[in-house]
């Protein structure tokens, strides 16, 4: 029996005992899907430690005789420990191990990031609900070959490509697992460094199976976990997808009242509007660059250092009081993130446009 909501423990027992079968509540299905569909050793290490976090709220006392206090038997239960405490104690030791192994692997994904983000390449990352067909718009935008079917969390593992766009140069395209409409908090923590390459985007293509009757319901969800995940305020790009489905639709670029882009409708399938896709992303991140001149003192060197370590300096010289004046052009997702953690950035701005 499968119920689209989460139970507790006692709601599955009880309905179990009821029904004299199996039953799977929202978060175990989901689970079970992650399970199946995970491929790489860190995505199947993500899945086990979101199972065992999940079956660690479960676990209940047993009936009869079998939860009773036992001799302690070698490397497994302790002196006087009942077989509930042992379940306990062993997946807490487990989850600990996942935890640890899943951290090296995010300790390198940070690495890479950093690298990328030294020779200032844009990260842009594909999000989007389930099934939406993020992985075909991958392949149809690199021509790689990454597993797409019309199945649900198709991809769990991020792929990144290399790719080159016109008048913004080499760029990094992300595929990642698809969201759904209350998604685990375990799979969320679980699959935090996966969903980093998301948070540290310079730009978002969501997209939208345009064909789908849910369609806004699944942008809400989407934007939902964005807000969880802390992406929110990443410039996001809607893609509506699957337009070859539909008669009434065509391919064609989306804009506000001041001209900026903000939605292409395609068909990753076809290969419809791909054309259409690229002028949009190289229109976006290009308005998405800011341009700054800032007057540096002789003791802010660590400023200069953020500016020159990432290649987002344009011009330099000095004035007669020794003061460093800089042109920067660098991504405003990267901007705002230093005006957040060095406020006198702006103050720098401000210096340099009174001299």
């Amino acid at each position: 029996m499968l119920v689209n909501h989460e139970l507790s423990p006692s709601q599955t027992r009880n309905l179990q005992s009821l029904c004299n079968c199996r039953v799977v509540d929202r978060t175990g299905l989901i689970l079970d899907i992650f399970a199946q569909r995970a491929r790489s050793h860190e995505g199947k290490l993500q899945v086990e430690l979101a199972q065992l976090k999940h079956l660690a709220t479960r676990l209940v006392r047993r009936l009869g005789n079998q939860d009773q206090q036992k001799g302690g038997a070698v490397g497994l239960r302790g002196p006087g420990e009942t077989q509930l405490e042992t379940d306990r104690r062993l997946i807490k030791v487990r989850i600990q191990q996942l935890q640890n192994r899943l951290a090296k692997v995010s300790k390198q994904r940070e690495q890479n990031r950093k690298t990328r983000q030294k020779a200032d390449i844009p990260t842009i990352s594909l999000v989007g609900y389930t099934n939406a067909g993020k992985s075909s718009l991958f392949n149809a935008i690199t021509q790689a070959s990454v597993y797409a079917a019309d199945q649900l969390f198709a991809t769990l593992d991020p792929t990144l490509r290399r790719m080159q766009i016109q008048d913004v140069g080499t760029t990094i395209l992300a595929d990642t697992v698809g969201f759904i409409r209350f998604l685990p908090h375990d799979l969320v923590s679980a699959f935090k460094s996966t969903l980093q390459e998301t948070v540290e985007a310079s730009l978002l293509l969501h997209v939208i199976d345009v064909a789908d009757e849910r369609k806004n319901e699944n942008i809400q969800a989407v934007n939902q976990v964005l807000e969880e995940i802390g992406a929110a305020d990443i410039p996001t790009l809607l893609i509506y997808n699957k337009v070859d489905k539909l008669d009434s639709i065509k391919p064609f670029v989306e804009r506000d009242d001041e001209g900026k882009v903000t939605g292409v409708y395609l068909s990753a399938q076809s290969g419809e509007g791909i054309d259409l896709l690229f002028e949009a992303i190289r229109e976006r991140l290009r308005n998405e660059l800011v341009k700054e001149t800032l007057l540096l003192s002789p003791t802010a060197g660590n400023l200069y250092t953020l500016f020159k370590q990432q290649k987002g300096i344009k011009a330099e010289h000095f004035n007669e009081f020794g003061d460093r004046i800089i042109d920067i052009e660098i991504n405003k997702v990267q901007w705002n993130k230093w005006t957040k953690q060095y406020p006198e950035l702006i103050e720098c701005v401000e210096l340099a446009k009174w001299g």
